[in-house]
């Protein structure tokens, strides 16, 4: 059974990479893995070539 979550607050911006940070930030998750994170993202949009997969 799911319980109810309260909503997430908006995001300012409109990078990706930020919105990233900031979700993982609201989420109280650590540095390093905010950096892992951000790292494996930046890699996957890099092999796409910069444009939406």
């Amino acid at each position: 059974m799911k319980t109810a979550t309260a909503p997430l607050p908006p995001l300012r911006s409109v990078k990706v990479l930020d919105q990233l940070r900031e979700r993982i930030r609201y989420l109280h998750y650590s540095l390093r893995t905010e950096q892992a994170y951000v790292h494996w993202v930046r890699a996957f949009i890099r092999f796409h070539g910069v444009r939406h997969p």
